[in-house]
């Protein structure tokens, strides 16, 4: 597997995402981190977009995946988007970390709750 990464950090999405009807009925903001690991060697000699794996398309394809239809775990979001970014581009692995800002606990709230896969083709 290459060492190479191209990461998208902090894209930021509204989604229906929850296990509570409330969060699956009012929505909430997501935040998602996106490492792909792809040779970006002929990208970096060449200075040429058709060398490279287009960041504008990684990010409508996690927009899609958050803005879409909803799931109860994060893990599922996850899954899903790491399963999106493998089958659409040419990257060898993924790491796809989702996180829900704020989220409010029994007792009190937390900065964020997050859930963070590695997945190869």
């Amino acid at each position: 597997m290459s060492s190479d990464k191209i990461i998208l950090e902090g894209m930021n999405f509204y989604g229906y995402h929850g296990v509570s009807d409330a969060e699956r009925e009012l929505g909430q903001r997501f935040v998602v981190d996106l490492e792909a690991h792809a040779d970006t060697t002929a990208a970096g000699l060449s200075d040429q977009l058709r060398d490279s794996v287009s960041y504008t398309l990684m990010y409508r394809a996690v927009k899609e995946v958050v803005e879409g239809p909803p799931h109860r775990l994060l893990e599922a979001v996850a899954e899903a988007i790491a399963t999106r970014i493998l089958a659409s581009f040419d990257v060898e692995a993924v790491r796809v970390r989702v996180r829900k800002p704020h989220v409010p606990i029994k007792g009190g709230v937390i900065g964020s709750a997050a859930v963070e896969i590695f997945r190869e083709k």
